[in-house]
């Protein structure tokens, strides 16, 4: 993996933790040499993130929505940085650039990442690895309900291991590295379905 997409919140939570967290996942990214794509963001923990992986003298690609750039939040200090129309092109550019996805604690906008990333992933628009970082427990309840949408059936079982979640980087990075894509649902019969 050269480059992955690590999506998180632009919100500065009071537990700083969070904020540790995301730094030291940027830098551990720069360590092992590897790209980080991210939000663009200069605030919460998107900024962390980035400033962990410069720190560690990575490379750094932002991709931000021309709202949020007007707005003064762009991180111009980024290896690279995108100007785009708006969040899906976002999102594509951050499918288009990486070799996967991490998903480190963040709010309503980092959980609309996460799902594309995973609904992408099943219908077969990328074969990609998308990780979720559950550091401090923060998505056990997220683990749960997905589980709890696979034992409904709502969750294929040939889909069932499209999020890899782990409580540390390391492991979670070692398992994505890992990843076999499954068979997507583009590439099924009516009869799999």
């Amino acid at each position: 993996m050269k480059r992955l997409a690590v999506y998180c919140g632009s919100a500065s939570p009071s537990d700083q933790r969070y904020i540790e967290l995301a730094h030291d996942v940027g830098r551990e990214l720069a360590g092992r040499g590897i790209g980080l794509v991210y939000g663009g963001g200069r605030l919460g923990l998107m900024g962390a993130v980035a400033a962990g992986a410069l720190e560690g003298g990575g490379e750094v690609i932002g991709v931000i929505p021309e709202a949020l750039a007007n707005s003064e939040v762009a991180n111009h200090d980024c290896t690279e940085l995108y100007t785009v129309s708006g969040m899906h092109e976002r999102k594509q550019r951050f499918t288009d650039l990486s070799d996967g996805f991490v998903t480190i604690p963040g709010g309503v906008g980092t959980m609309d990442e996460l799902w594309e990333a995973v609904s992408w992933a099943q219908l077969g628009y990328h074969q990609k690895p998308v990780g979720l970082l559950n550091a401090f427990g923060f998505y056990d309840h997220l683990i749960a309900f997905n589980r709890h949408m696979a034992e409904v059936g709502f969750v294929r079982p040939a889909h069932q291991g499209i999020i890899i979640a782990d409580e540390s980087l390391p492991g979670l990075l070692d398992r994505m590295a890992a990843y076999q894509p499954h068979t997507p649902i583009f590439a099924m019969k009516a009869s799999d379905l």
